[in-house]
């Protein structure tokens, strides 16, 4: 079975693409709560968080074509790096979203858990196999893939 048609990749890149559909969406539709949480380094922060919205959603189309499914493994990946700044900003000062504050446990837990998306979305869109690549089988996808260390 080819690497990219795993049921657990295809389902990691449904679950993935429907969360960043969401996120997107919520970006666009209620900005405040992202606002809110974003860094005062950031420039117009209402302009980052409709394009971030915008690209959240094309992600999600991305991972769910063949041609573009590897660049938006990538580019999702680097955007939950980018991101994390705002949620280290909304965890210290501890931001209200919707006049709500997060629990402590909220934090400790959504802070952990930033590599592991990283990693779902280059998993999703089949740049790496690791953990479940085969030491020593060659990725016969034709995808470009990242070296796992």
């Amino acid at each position: 079975m080819p690497a990219t048609a795993r049921p657990s990749r295809w389902i990691a890149r449904c679950l993935l693409a429907a969360a960043y559909v969401t996120a997107g969406g919520l970006h666009l539709r209620s900005p405040g709560g992202f606002v809110a949480i974003t860094p005062a380094w950031v420039p117009r922060p209402e302009v980052v968080i409709a394009v971030t919205g915008a690209c959240e959603v094309a992600g999600a189309i991305g991972l769910m074509t063949t041609r573009f499914r590897w660049w938006a493994g990538v580019m999702l990946a680097l955007y939950a790096v980018c991101v994390f700044p705002a949620n280290v900003h909304q965890a210290i000062d501890d931001i209200p979203i919707g006049g709500a504050r997060l629990p402590l446990a909220y934090h400790l837990v959504r802070l952990p858990l930033q590599p592991v998306i990283v990693w779902w979305a280059l998993y999703a869109g089949a740049v790496i196999d690791w953990p479940f690549k085969a030491k020593g089988r060659p990725d016969r996808s034709g995808r470009p893939t990242l070296p796992v260390r």
